[in-house]
C-alpha cells in the first residue's frame, strides 16, 4: 500500500492542476459559481496530496536521486528546490484567496490570483514532473 502513494501523490497533483486550469476558464467566462468550485476541489485535492505526501514519507524516509548524468541531476534539483518553498506558499496563497472571496474583496481576490495561480500551478505541474523523473525516468529502488 506505501508503495502506491507516489503515483497517488502523482494524480492528487495532476488532478489539482486540471481543476486550476478548469477554474481559470470559467473565471474566464464569468461562471463564478463553477469557478468557485474548481478552486475548492483543487485545494482539497492539494491537502490530500499533502496528507499523502506526509504520511509517504513519514514510513518510507526520502527518496535518493542518482541519474549518472550530471545535468540530469541539477535540472531536477533546480527544480525540486523551486518547487519546494514555492509549495510551501501555495496554502497560504489559497487561504487568502479564500478569504477575500468570502468577503467580498474581488479587486484584491483577483489581483493575488494573477500571482497565485501560476505558483499553484507550477507546484501542481512540478510535483507530476518530480514524481515521474523519480520514478520512472530515473528509479534509484
Amino acid at each position: 500500500m506505501i508503495q502506491q502513494l507516489p503515483s497517488l501523490n502523482a494524480l492528487l497533483n495532476g488532478t489539482s492542476a486540471l481543476l486550476l486550469i478548469l477554474g481559470l476558464v470559467f473565471i474566464k467566462q464569468g461562471n463564478v459559481h463553477a469557478h468557485r468550485k474548481c478552486m475548492l476541489a483543487a485545494f482539497v485535492f492539494s491537502v490530500l496530496f499533502l496528507i499523502s505526501y506526509l504520511t509517504y514519507h513519514s514510513v518510507a524516509g526520502h527518496t535518493v536521486f542518482k541519474p549518472g548524468i550530471p545535468w540530469v541531476r541539477t535540472l531536477y534539483l533546480v527544480i525540486l528546490w523551486t518547487h519546494i518553498p514555492l509549495a510551501g506558499l501555495v496554502p497560504v496563497l489559497a487561504l487568502r484567496l479564500f478569504y477575500l472571496a468570502r468577503k467580498r474583496r474581488f479587486k484584491c481576490h483577483a489581483a493575488l490570483a494573477r500571482w497565485a495561480f501560476p505558483i499553484w500551478m507550477y507546484v501542481s505541474v512540478t510535483g507530476v514532473v518530480i514524481y515521474v523523473t523519480l520514478y520512472h525516468l530515473f528509479p534509484s529502488r
